[in-house]
């Protein structure tokens, strides 16, 4: 059934070069939210990790991609207490975003307080436009 569903749906042109199908099939547990801005300066990703410790959370920059990934785990459950309804996800976690060029990625730096990961993305200086005369043969 899956094999008909990946062809009906051309997941093959989703795949890596080079890349298997089981590679774009890949799904985390849960997906954590995240909200990104840009300015002047830089372009800035907030991720929110609620109840994780910033050892549990992985920031890597790799050929212009960006990518946050981690595990929350599940708090031990407590047999005196009586659970009726657990909605906090929790399990593995990956997220990619492409970069824009303008990024430094060798500057890139993140910083964890209060269950959000805050990551800074600057962006290169543009070069001062600068008119160059071009003569004519």
């Amino acid at each position: 059934m899956q094999n008909r569903l990946a062809a009906l749906l051309n997941w093959d042109a989703f795949a890596p070069v080079g890349g298997s199908r089981e590679e774009v099939l890949t799904v985390a547990d849960w997906t954590p939210r995240v909200d990104i801005t840009e300015d002047e300066k830089e372009i800035t990703v907030c991720a929110e990790l609620p109840e994780m410790k910033k050892e549990d959370v992985k920031v890597t920059v790799d050929d212009g991609v960006l990518t946050i990934s981690g595990e929350r785990k599940f708090e031990k459950e407590d047999r005196q207490r009586k659970y009726h309804r657990i909605e906090s996800e929790h399990g593995a976690f990956l997220r990619s975003f492409t970069l824009p060029a303008a990024v430094a990625a060798d500057k890139v730096a993140a910083e964890f307080k209060s269950g959000v990961l805050h990551i800074h993305l600057p962006k290169n200086p543009r070069p001062a436009p600068s008119a160059v005369e071009i003569k004519v043969a």
